[in-house]
């Protein structure tokens, strides 16, 4: 499948083990993993970004082959979960901050045009994610009030 505004074909994914079970040299309980994962949460980490502190830090290979769940379902059930999905939370951030290089930088067309392309890509997703019943049926992305919805 393409890429939505590139050339780019893109192949490269992600391959798990096929064991669905934890490896035998980690010995971390659930419980332990649950409490790690809510104390990342807390520091404002999303979901991504608490799996790679756990691969990193403490060597929790795949939460899921720990836990049974997700990190976001572990989120979820705790309601510790972010409000807004975490691909568009990035797109609107960096909506953003291309927007306030464009206050100082008025001229600079490339920055304009990727703004254009980015603002879309945040619409499309947005239908979706109301469609699937993520965000709510009135939530609507302003470029003038998106800064609020980082903070």
């Amino acid at each position: 499948m393409g890429r939505m505004h590139s050339k780019g074909k893109g192949i490269s994914r992600k391959s798990l083990p096929y064991r669905r079970t934890p490896p035998s040299w980690c010995k971390v309980s659930a419980e332990q993993v649950t409490t790690e994962i809510l104390k990342f949460a807390k520091k404002g980490y999303p979901p991504s970004r608490i799996g790679v502190e756990l691969r990193d830090s403490i060597g929790i290979p795949q939460v899921q082959q720990i836990t049974g769940s997700k990190i976001l379902r572990i989120l979820k059930v705790k309601g510790e979960a972010p409000t807004l999905p975490e691909d568009l939370y990035s797109l609107i951030k960096k909506a953003v901050t291309i927007r306030k290089h464009l206050e100082k930088n008025r001229k600079d067309k490339d920055s304009k045009f990727r703004l254009i392309l980015i603002e879309s890509r945040i619409h499309r997703l947005a239908r979706y994610y109301k469609i699937k019943k993520y965000l709510p049926p009135n939530w609507k992305y302003e470029s003038a009030t998106a800064s609020t919805l980082l903070a």
